[in-house]
């Protein structure tokens, strides 16, 4: 028997195994994009609260400073219900996001270390998660003003 016939390759060292590695980061990848979108669904819907809201409450306010309706207490109401709900859907967004973000950084640390995958390319931070924080913020101050009517939207 040659030498050449008793080199048994490792299976982690074929040609079919680094392709499914490669297969592997790039599914990483792509769940990652997919949180990022459906954290941009949340921050679409949320923003349709928090505008809806603000319009209504702004509108049922213009109506009695103009006397047109004697109370405007329930649509200002309903308006800073609907910011309100809009910065909670937001911030249970934001948390699955990090949680989901936190957890898909783990398994592919795990395999990394395991050496079932490269981790070659970069998981950078999200974009979205920080404009998701931005508008939350934005929202908060919105509701304060809306409530105790001071600051910028009072």
């Amino acid at each position: 028997m040659s030498e050449q016939e008793l080199i048994v390759p490792s299976p982690l060292n074929t040609t079919s195994t680094e392709l499914a590695a490669r297969r592997t980061g790039m599914a990483f990848q792509r769940t990652r994009l997919a949180a990022d979108r459906t954290l941009m669904a949340v921050i679409r819907t949320s923003l349709s609260l928090l505008s809806f809201g603000f319009t209504i409450h702004k509108v049922f306010e213009q109506l009695k400073e103009n006397h047109l309706i004697a109370h405007a207490a329930s649509g200002r109401n309903f308006g800073l219900s609907l910011v309100l709900i809009g910065a909670a859907v937001l911030l249970v967004g934001i948390a699955y996001h990090a949680w989901f973000m936190w957890a898909l950084r783990s398994d592919r640390e795990a395999m990394k270390q395991a050496g079932i995958l490269h981790a070659q390319s970069p998981f950078p931070p999200s974009m979205t998660l920080v404009a998701a924080l931005l508008l939350l913020a934005l929202g908060v101050v919105t509701a304060v003003s809306m409530i105790y009517r001071v600051g910028p939207f009072a």
